[in-house]
């Protein structure tokens, strides 16, 4: 816990620069499946445990909700991203984790949810969480695009992802703001791409609408 030792301007210091040594092509392919799931329409699935779990509530709540303008959102007419956190169905979680075991929460979900192009996010600090390993394993070999958010030494979830963004720290706490802390940069990246704002105003506007 890095916080216990550090004082907070020590901790704050630290913080920037476990961000500035990330991969940013890493972060700019997140944002790139992203907003391809949305142009061929094709769902986005989340996944994660504990905090993580939390993480994966916000990052579909944020993707549904704010890759439209607000002016938008009672319109029935615009494109909307498919996104889905299977941490939130808690009678699924219960039943499954009940009848086949905790390593099967996800998973399980995805056989009934997922099909051949969507893309799966999987958070996992320490990169060995079983659910989100037999989650990974089912999506890749059933044609559904995989990124990991890792920390650590990445544990097998960084060697099975087909992308992924890794924080090479062992610190939770940490690695899961990181996580988080990127996210809205993605966020905020395919929010412009899909309403053509910012630095997307005039590029790719031959390309925006394909579904």
């Amino acid at each position: 816990m890095l916080g216990a030792t550090l004082d907070l301007p020590t901790y704050l210091t630290r913080l920037n620069g476990e961000i500035s040594r990330l991969n940013q092509v890493d972060i700019q392919k997140w944002a790139e499946l992203v907003y391809e799931a949305w142009q061929k329409g094709r769902f986005v699935f989340i996944i994660g445990n504990g905090g993580s779990g939390t993480t994966a509530s916000h990052m579909a709540e944020d993707l549904g909700k704010s890759t439209l303008r607000p002016e938008d959102l009672k319109d029935e007419s615009k494109q909307r991203l498919k996104v889905l956190s299977l941490t939130d169905n808690n009678g699924w979680l219960l039943a499954v984790g009940n009848d086949c075991g905790y390593d099967q929460v996800f998973v399980q979900q995805l056989m009934n949810y997922g099909s051949k192009g969507d893309l799966l996010i999987a958070i996992s600090g320490s990169g060995n969480s079983p659910n989100i390993l037999a989650a990974v394993d089912w999506a890749n070999r059933h044609g559904l695009t995989t990124f990991g958010l890792t920390g650590y030494g990445g544990g097998k979830l960084k060697a099975m992802q087909q992308h992924g963004l890794h924080v090479d720290l062992a610190d939770m706490g940490m690695v899961e703001s990181i996580h988080l802390c990127v996210f809205h940069w993605v966020l905020n990246d395919v929010y412009a791409r899909i309403n053509r704002e910012g630095r997307y105003a005039t590029a790719e506007r031959g390309t925006q609408d394909k579904k």
